[in-house]
């Protein structure tokens, strides 16, 4: 079975989607005049509260949709997300992350505009967002299907088993291992299902406590990992530029790894960027539809943050880190084992448990707020009174991805990431003409505010 999911999995990021994704935000970053960089500052404006409208329909602030999406994306994807990156496509594969991220900073500003702009109401009257009700909502019933097809994606792919896996992988090999308290198969059902229970506290009091513990752990967790990378970075820091320099070129020529093979380090980078940063795979447009806000263009500009901090920041911080000390070289490692061993040579002795606490909250904070993207689409198909079931589904999944394989595990929500991309882009390329429109409105209104 395990063999099936990587094929699988290997199959479907080939050539259609990796055009869809990147073809797809290309035009769009083309369409929207490159809003990534004309919007930036405004978008930093809004972030900081300066429009906030009480009064406005919704369940949550821009600011705290911001941060429950940033605890689901700047996680495990940028610990173990870019390890895998490094370990499969080499250094080159960063470079990829990087087009990948302004692409998709693209691609986020319009699935969350539209998100707002077509919010829909479940079967209990409650207002909801995401790609789900745009396409019901903006393209209308006939394409329902596309919707169908997004939630039961959504529902298979939106679990936390990567995120179980490499939490238990760091407690063994940093906590237990040392200790001789690691007993194989035993030690993973027990952290698995100890990471259930913590879960269960915070999902199954719904969205607004998930991001009322987000918007407090994630500047937390990104505080600290950063003192910790900045450190490793300050004593190699004669190491930083050559490094830049051969992320640029290995980018081009393939040569760290698969002889040669340009077009599998761009797969991998597009890939992993994709883990990363989660644009164009329609997550984020479930969190950003709940805010507080009847501005759409002003949404998207705050979600449009997402994977400039996610990926540019983030990602190239660790993989740094990664490269400076030399560990990706040795082969040894996968995942988050490899960023592990870079803290361990880059600060001796308390690297590790550096890492140990930002990979726990980084872990718990994203479990907290997948259960809600899964739970949203499970609503969709089944009935908000039913809705509830979905949670204790995705609590028993905890526990599977601790006990089962990282490859395995990692090739099943790739799998199910591209599916849940094909609605998505499809809606918001078919769509976009809208949130032009939108976009050129909002602004002039803005223009003629400040003037006041």
């Amino acid at each position: 079975m395990g063999e099936v999911i990587i094929a699988f999995s290997n199959w479907i990021w080939g050539t259609p989607l990796l055009l869809l994704l990147m073809g797809g935000g290309f035009f769009m970053l083309i369409y929207s005049r490159l809003i990534p960089f004309r919007g930036l500052r405004h978008a930093m404006k809004v972030v900081g509260g300066k429009y906030d409208d009480p009064n406005a329909t919704g369940d949550i602030t821009s600011l705290q949709a911001l941060s429950s999406a940033i605890a689901a994306t700047v996680g495990l994807g940028n610990i173990s997300g870019v390890a895998l990156a490094i370990s499969t496509g080499g250094p080159g594969a960063i470079f990829w992350m990087w087009i990948s991220a302004f692409v998709g900073m693209a691609t986020k500003f319009f699935t969350c505009t539209l998100a707002i702009m077509y919010r829909g109401k479940d079967s209990s009257g409650h207002v909801q967002g995401g790609p789900m009700y745009v396409i019901e909502e903006g393209m209308g019933k006939k394409w329902r299907f596309l919707s169908v097809i997004f939630c039961v994606a959504g529902i298979m792919g939106l679990l936390a088993i990567f995120q179980a896996n490499q939490l238990t992988e760091v407690l063994r090999v940093v906590m237990l291992k040392p200790l001789g308290l690691d007993y194989g198969q035993p030690t993973r059902w027990i952290i698995g299902i100890t990471m259930m229970f913590l879960v269960a506290i915070v999902i199954l009091g719904g969205i607004q406590r998930i991001a009322k513990v987000a918007s407090r752990l994630v500047p937390f967790m990104v505080i600290m990992y950063f003192v910790g990378v900045f450190v490793i970075l300050y004593k190699n820091m004669g190491e930083v530029p050559e490094m830049l320099w051969y992320i640029l070129e290995d980018a081009f020529t393939g040569k760290a790894v698969l002889g040669g093979a340009v077009g599998q380090v761009i797969i991998t980078g597009a890939r992993r960027a994709a883990f990363s940063n989660e644009a164009g795979i329609g997550t984020a447009p479930m969190v950003h539809g709940a805010s507080k806000t009847d501005e759409p263009v002003r949404e998207g500009l705050i979600a449009m943050l997402g994977p400039f901090i996610d990926t540019i920041v983030v990602c190239t911080l660790t993989a740094l880190v990664i490269m400076v000390t030399g560990v990706w070289k040795t082969g040894e490692q996968n995942g988050v084992l490899l960023t592990l061993a870079a803290f361990e040579q880059g600060l001796p002795g308390i690297g590790k448990y550096i890492l140990v606490v930002a990979v726990l909250v980084f872990a718990l904070s994203t479990m907290f707020t997948y259960s809600y993207y899964g739970h949203k689409c499970f609503n969709y198909l089944f009935g908000a009174d039913k809705a509830n079931y979905y949670n204790y589904f995705y609590l028993i999944t905890i526990v599977a991805g601790a006990v089962t394989s990282l490859s395995v595990v990692m090739s099943f929500v790739d799998g199910m990431y591209a599916i849940m991309a094909f609605p998505t882009m499809i809606s918001a390329i078919y769509l976009s003409p809208k949130v032009v429109a939108a976009t050129q409105d909002y602004f002039r209104r803005m223009k003629s505010m400040d003037k006041e």
